[in-house]
C-alpha cells in the first residue's frame, strides 16, 4: 500500500518541484517592528530548538554543509559503532551533549541533556527510501540504537535524553518519542512516514517545517505526527527540493534564535569564516551579507519580509 501511495505521489511532485508560494506565515505583517521581523513566539521557539537543528544537520557526517563549529551549547560524543548491515540499510546517527546557556556558580556549564540525532534520507540512492519508508528496518535499528546508548554505564547519571532528526531522521525521532514518553523530540522537515500512533506524547514533540518543502506534499497520503508545529518561510524563492534541505532551515532557525540567545549568536560568529557560514534568511529584510546584530536588538523601522520573486528588487533597498 505504501509503495502505491509513494508512486502516486511522485508524479505531482515532479510536476510541481519548482513551485514557490507567497508568504502566509505568522511572521509577516504583525511583527515588522520586532527583531528581524520575526514574531516573539517564533523567536522563543527558535531559541529552544536551534541546538537540535544544528545537531540534526551534523548527523550527516561527512557532508560538506555541516556546521564547522558547534559553539559552547553542543559537544559531540563518541557513539557506539554502527554495524555493517545497519550501515548498508542507510542507518546513521550521532550523539551530542547539550549544555545550558547560563553558567553555574563554579563558572562551568551544566549538562542539560544528551541528544541522539538521526541522519535523514540520502537522496543519492534508494537505500533509505526502501529500508526507511517502504519497510520498517530503520525504525527497529533506531529503537535498538537508542536503547543501547541509554544503557551505557557512563550515561547512567539520570541526565535526560532528547532525540532529533531531519526528514527520515524526524520520523525515527517520532518513533522514539512515542515509545519513550519521557523523551523530548525535535524534528525538521520531517517525513510523514512513521509507524506508531502519532498522537502519543505529542506535547513533547516540536516540528519546524519550511513552507512548500517537498515532503509536505507526501502529507496528503500520510498524516504528520501530532506536535507543536512551526512553519517558516525562510527561502521563499527556492525550489521545493532545495527547501527540504536541513542546512538552510537550521541556519534560519539559528539566525532567528540569535536575536534572543548569546550562544546562537556565538555559533553564527564562530562559523563566519568557515566554508558554510550562517547567512541571513532570504526572507528577512536587509542585504544578503547582513551582519547579525545579536541579542537585544530592536528595529528602528519596519523589517518587511520579502516573500515573492516580485519583491526581490524591493529587498535591495531595505
Amino acid at each position: 500500500m505504501k509503495l502505491r501511495r509513494l508512486a502516486c505521489a511522485i508524479l505531482p511532485l515532479a510536476l510541481t518541484a519548482c513551485v514557490t508560494y507567497p508568504d502566509i506565515s505568522q511572521s509577516r505583517s504583525p511583527c515588522r517592528m520586532e527583531p528581524g521581523g520575526w514574531c516573539g513566539f517564533v523567536r522563543e521557539a527558535a531559541v529552544e530548538a536551534w541546538p537540535f537543528a544544528v545537531a540534526a544537520t551534523n548527523a550527516y557526517t561527512g557532508d560538506h554543509d555541516v556546521f564547522a563549529e558547534l559553539g559552547a551549547t553542543l559537544d559531540r560524543l563518541e557513539r557506539l559503532e554502527i554495524d555493517a548491515e545497519a550501515a548498508d540499510k542507510g542507518f546513521g546517527y550521532e550523539l551530542f551533549a547539550q549544555y545550558r546557556e547560563s553558567e553555574n556558580k563554579s563558572g562551568e556549564r551544566e549538562l542539560a541533556a544528551r541528544i541522539l540525532s538521526f541522519r535523514g534520507t540520502d537522496f543519492n540512492g534508494l537505500t533509505d527510501i526502501f529500508y526507511g519508508t517502504l519497510r520498517s528496518d530503520q525504525i527497529e535499528l533506531a529503537l535498538a540504537a537508542f536503547e543501547a546508548e541509554r544503557a551505557r554505564p557512563e550515561f547512567g547519571d539520570g541526565v535526560p535524553w532528547s532525540v532529533t532528526g531531519h526528514s527520515l531522521g524526524g520520523a525515527l525521532a517520532t518513533e522514539i518519542s512515542v515509545r519513550y514518553p519521557e523523551v523530548r523530540a525535535y524534528m525538521f522537515n520531517t517525513s510523514p512516514f512513521y509507524r506508531s500512533d502519532g498522537m502519543t506524547n505529542d506535547i513533547r514533540r516540536t516540528v519546524f517545517n519550511e513552507r512548500g518543502e517537498i515532503l509536505r506534499r507526501f502529507a496528503r497520503f500520510d498524516e504528520a505526527p501530532a506536535a507543536e508545529a512551526f512553519t517558516l518561510n525562510c527561502g521563499p524563492r527556492e525550489s521545493t527540493f532545495a527547501k527540504h534541505k536541513i542546512r538552510p532551515l537550521a541556519d534560519c532557525i539559528t539566525w532567528i534564535a540569535a536575536y534572543g540567545s548569546k550562544d546562537a549568536a556565538a555559533v553564527i560568529d564562530a562559523n563566519a569564516d568557515s566554508p558554510m557560514p550562517v547567512r541571513k534568511p532570504l526572507v528577512e529584510c536587509g542585504p544578503a551579507d547582513k551582519v547579525h546584530p545579536g541579542p537585544g536588538y530592536r528595529e528602528s523601522e519596519p523589517c518587511v519580509h520579502q516573500s515573492r520573486r516580485g519583491d526581490e528588487a524591493d529587498s535591495e533597498s531595505d
